[in-house]
């Protein structure tokens, strides 16, 4: 089986790593596709690239355009969320060399997922795909099952929210 790459933790950073390991792919020849939970905000960098890297560079997004309320997510934002867990064990089919599941973990954590159905799709993946988890508050049992578990520490950073083009999004 592939191996389970996840990132987590309070510092920013999670998705950067991931897409790095997408870029690295693509370098070599070898495709990538990254699915973005709870983002539907079209205008992130790392979904407007695709186009120029087409075709061994594949995003998709099932989020809406609004942020997602943790402690009380709505349906629609749970059906997203279902889909695209659906999307992504349809895409291992076509066995990619690299899976990023971004945001994955946060969407377990507050509900939009459940924890077993990630785990499920984890357990069918082909020898060919490394599979990239993201997110904050990455549950225990996804913790337990990735090979490779990093933690994003936010050693400081402005109080103000900090949001530029091209670095932040």
């Amino acid at each position: 089986m592939g191996k389970v790459f996840l990132y987590t933790g309070s510092g920013a950073g999670k998705t950067t790593n991931a897409i790095g390991l997408a870029i690295r792919t693509v370098g070599h020849g070898k495709k990538a596709v990254i699915i973005f939970f709870m983002k539907g905000w079209d205008q992130i960098g790392e979904h407007l690239i695709a186009e120029k890297l087409a075709p061994l560079y594949e995003t998709h997004l099932f989020g809406s355009k609004d942020w997602v309320d943790l402690k009380n997510p709505r349906d629609e934002d749970k059906r997203m969320a279902a889909e695209g867990l659906s999307f992504a064990k349809m895409k291992l089919t076509e066995k990619p060399h690299l899976l990023v599941l971004d945001e994955i973990n946060l969407a377990a954590a507050t509900g939009l997922v459940e924890v077993k159905d990630i785990l499920s799709l984890l357990d069918g993946i082909p020898e060919e795909t490394d599979v990239v988890l993201t997110g904050r508050y990455a549950p225990a049992a996804l913790v337990n099952r990735a090979d490779f578990v990093n933690l994003v520490s936010d050693v400081k950073s402005p109080k103000e929210m900090y949001g530029r083009v091209g670095i932040t999004y």
